[in-house]
């Protein structure tokens, strides 16, 4: 997808979610459809412009609240499916009159993180989005909430929708929610807020996500910046921007193709020429970089320039982690450099997982002993066995053994295995091919600047209140991706 002139740009809607009141009445649970049929006519432009879209939208409980005339969202998880249940195809209808009248068609897809689970769903899923797109529909996505549970949901549509995202090779993820941009203060309660208009690497990322979920939603704006590292890292370019204009959908992709544009022409010295068969490229075709229009207010967060590949990408962020394994640095330097997981490195197990389930990856250190909990997963207690000082989540592995076999053969050799197991399936734990390690980004450096219209301004001081969400708390991890 990423070879073709055109662009895959995938839109998650915030139904639901708290502020999206310019969309859904959180009260009455009444769609406002001028808002919607505006979103509408903007994936239908985009899509006659020869761009694919997928919109992701939650909203199913909902609606489901609304036609059985409750008030309030059930605590127990039967009568929630329920009203999913209920609630999906009224929302469905929906989508289907206003994208009828534009005689658009378009397809419900409903995942859970089961769906996903084993490799070959994950590419039928792919195909079935490949094929939908290629034949002039528009998918909507959202959570199977009929089936799901605990164990297999997403957790919330913005993680479901950077997967999505990184499932078709995206262009652009559009996470639509009731601001323009992030800001370093909150813009309601201080008026000197700044914006922040580009993000180079999340995990640097400081701004003000006080605003947490509705009482029908689930997510947040911290849960938008761990969709955005997770799209990033599979080199989605990924916006936030506010729901009730989405027409600036197509002028910051406008905006963003044309930097592309003129990227290239500097490092090829080549005169700028308008792209024919791309409308969003017609406008800005002539524009010089001292002459770009200013797009509408919005925070871009910039791709991995190494973005994680298709099968690392599943194993990341595909799976639920069925337990831990935790290793020593040795074993951590020889996955970095191609190498397997073998028993000698491996310190300790928790959890119960079977044979070719997946499981987190720990590094610990040594040091002074300790029963200390990883700061980056509460649940998640270092074995007392091992002395650590120190325990980084870096990766998930697909594994060879289970939760018990490994237990019997950690710290052995791999010529050891038969002689204490009876048997050896193989002499890896995890062959390389079923890691996948996380790229931390201290490590990496500073991405390349971003292209700006005349002098680059400074990017602006922010208060340190996400330090704790996502620099301090997800430094390398993935403990809210499961």
């Amino acid at each position: 997808m990423k070879g073709n002139r055109h662009l895959t740009i995938v839109i998650k809607l915030d139904l639901f979610d708290i502020g999206s009141s310019s969309i859904v009445d959180e009260t009455t649970h009444e769609p406002k459809l001028s808002i919607l049929s505006l979103i509408v006519e903007t994936a239908v432009k985009l899509h006659k412009d020869g761009h694919r879209v997928i919109i992701v939208s939650s909203g199913a409980i909902a609606v489901g609240l609304q036609r059985m005339d409750m008030k309030k969202k059930p605590k127990r998880l039967p009568p929630i499916q329920a009203l999913a249940a209920i609630g999906q195809c009224r929302l469905m209808n929906v989508y289907d009159n206003l994208f009828g009248h534009l005689r658009q068609p378009i397809a419900q897809i409903l995942l859970t993180r089961n769906d996903i689970a084993d490799r070959t769903q994950y590419q039928n899923a792919q195909n079935t989005f490949a094929e939908l797109l290629s034949m002039g529909v528009i998918p909507i996505v959202n959570e199977n909430d009929t089936l799901a549970v605990s164990e297999i949901r997403f957790g919330d549509n913005d993680t479901l929708s950077a997967i999505t995202a990184a499932m078709v090779q995206a262009d652009y993820l559009f996470l639509m929610t009731d601001v323009d941009c992030l800001y370093d203060k909150n813009p309601r309660i201080h008026p000197d807020a700044v914006p922040i208009e580009v993000v180079e690497d999340v995990s640097t990322l400081e701004a003000d996500v006080s605003s947490a979920g509705s009482s029908l939603g689930t997510g947040g704006m911290a849960t938008k910046l761990i969709a955005a590292r997770l799209a990033t890292s599979a080199g989605v370019t990924t916006v936030i921007a506010r729901s009730s204009n989405p027409g600036n959908i197509a002028d910051v992709v406008r905006y963003c193709q044309s930097l592309k544009r003129i990227s290239l022409q500097d490092s090829s010295s080549q005169p700028l020429t308008p792209v024919d068969d791309d409308p969003l490229s017609k406008s800005t075709s002539s524009l010089q970089i001292d002459g770009l229009v200013k797009p509408p207010l919005h925070t871009r967060f910039l791709p991995d320039p190494e973005p994680i590949r298709d099968r690392s990408f599943w194993l990341l962020h595909g799976l639920a982690a069925h337990g831990t394994i935790f290793i020593d640095e040795g074993a951590h330097r020889a996955l970095v450099s191609k190498a397997g997981l073998l028993p000698v490195g491996i310190v300790d197990v928790e959890g119960h997982f079977a044979q070719q389930e997946a499981v987190r990856l720990v590094v610990v250190t040594s040091g002074q002993s300790t029963t200390s909990t990883p700061s980056n997963n509460p649940a998640m207690k270092i074995p007392a066995s091992a002395d650590v000082k120190l325990s980084i989540e870096v990766g998930r592995a697909l594994v060879n053994y289970s939760a018990a076999e490994i237990a019997r053969i950690k710290g052995l050799q791999s010529t050891q295995i038969e002689a204490v197991l009876g048997y050896a399936h193989s002499d890896y734990v995890a062959p390389r091919d079923n890691v996948s390690l996380v790229k931390n980004g201290r490590e990496k450096g500073n991405r390349p600047a971003t292209p700006t219209a005349g002098a680059s301004s400074p990017m602006p001081r922010t208060a340190p209140v996400v330090e704790e969400v996502v620099g301090a708390r997800y430094p390398g991890t993935l403990a809210d991706f499961a």
